[in-house]
């Protein structure tokens, strides 16, 4: 919980990011499997852990790899992502 604003709670998830407005009501602690990846992100970001954090092109989750294992993503995949990612914007007949 970041704060109130009138009527509403606003809420930042485990791992940080964009807050949104919620209804008190319907406010939850988070699933323990978020806090723990968001906690092991924190951890890695601190440098204890020799890892770096990845997310796949066209976004999805993201995950924590050690770096000698970082390889650039194959052209294709880079470029299907983007082509799908033009087509939801609707740039494309």
């Amino acid at each position: 919980v970041m704060g109130r604003v009138g009527p509403w709670v606003q809420l930042r998830g485990p791992g940080g990011g964009p807050e949104w407005d919620c209804p008190p009501e319907s406010v939850r602690p988070a699933p323990l499997g978020e806090v723990l990846r968001a906690r092991v992100r924190e951890v890695n970001r601190e440098g204890r852990l020799p890892y770096v954090q990845l997310r796949a092109p066209g976004g999805g989750a993201e995950w924590d790899c050690p770096p000698e294992s970082v390889r650039p993503a194959p052209l294709g995949e880079v470029l299907r992502a983007r082509v799908r990612e033009v087509n939801r914007e609707g740039r494309l007949p």
